[in-house]
């Protein structure tokens, strides 16, 4: 019996030996989109447009007056006018001023100038060097639209503001986008930084985005204060990947800063030194 039963462990041993390996699953191939590049502001040396307004007239080559008074969809007081009391150059600066008077339809003039289709942009640095008015009910914006609205209406091929104020907090200014469904349905994102010490009224500073693909990042004299990603406006759709075009403009009046009232000081002056877009030297 004993050889037997050898020969029958032998056997054993050998057909476990020989038992294929069990099969070890795959590990799953994961393809990852590989990030998109990001820059310091310093990287964006090549001046590709600007206006420095050290003519003597607004050049009509670079920007358009938008000429209404619909409110702007915010129930604004002016009337957006091309007359020189209302916008001009002088002593190197664009002088947009926002005047009480009784002006056709409305109590107040102002001026609101585009670069649409005249100037639009697909990423950069964008640089503005300006001086703000202040008081209640005053709001200046230094902004961006979409020049194609590929995704629709607004706000659904967004809105870029770059530099907001309203005018009774004259030391806080604001960054925001605005996306999504029509209105009520409309979203926006955004935060505000303040100045340590004066207003916005006092001196010139320098507001900028340096906008890249997929990520957009807000500045106040170099300093960054804010920045978005689509991951941001999740479920949201991204709509910042496409060309945009640069808004000047005071407004009086609206829902948000609210209508000027016995303490507000009129005419209100925005001065802007210049105006610069800035890309990579590739």
């Amino acid at each position: 019996m004993k050889p037997f039963i050898l020969l029958s462990c032998i056997a054993i041993f050998l057909a476990c030996q020989n038992k294929p390996e069990p099969a070890v699953p795959a590990k799953p191939v994961i393809v990852e989109t590989p990030p998109d590049e990001v820059f310091p502001p310093s990287a964006y040396t090549q001046l590709i447009w600007s206006d420095e307004f050290d003519g003597s007239i607004i050049n009509l080559t670079k920007w358009q007056h938008e000429i209404n008074d619909n409110g702007g969809g915010n129930n604004e007081l002016q009337y957006y006018t091309a007359e020189p009391a209302n916008s001009f150059v002088k002593d190197g600066n664009l002088v947009i001023e926002a005047i009480k008077e009784t002006y056709k339809t409305r109590s107040y003039t102002s001026a609101r100038l585009n670069t649409k289709n005249k100037a639009d942009f697909k990423y950069g640095k964008i640089e503005v060097r300006a001086k703000l008015p202040k008081g209640q009910g005053v709001w200046p914006a230094i902004w961006m639209l979409p020049t194609d609205e590929e995704f629709g209406g607004w706000p659904k091929s967004g809105e870029i503001d770059i530099m907001e104020l309203v005018g009774h907090k004259a030391n806080t200014v604001h960054g925001t986008v605005h996306y999504g469904q029509a209105w009520p349905n409309n979203q926006y994102k955004g935060t505000f930084t303040v100045l340590p010490a004066g207003d916005f009224s006092n001196d010139f500073h320098v507001f900028s985005i340096v906008w890249e693909r997929n990520l957009i990042r807000w500045y106040l004299d170099e300093t960054q204060f804010f920045s978005i990603k689509p991951a941001d406006l999740s479920p949201h759709h991204y709509p910042f990947n496409a060309r945009f075009h640069l808004l000047l403009n005071v407004a009086v009046g609206g829902n948000w800063p609210g209508n000027p009232d016995a303490t507000t000081v009129f005419p209100q002056r925005m001065l802007v030194d210049y105006v610069r877009v800035y890309q990579r030297k590739e």
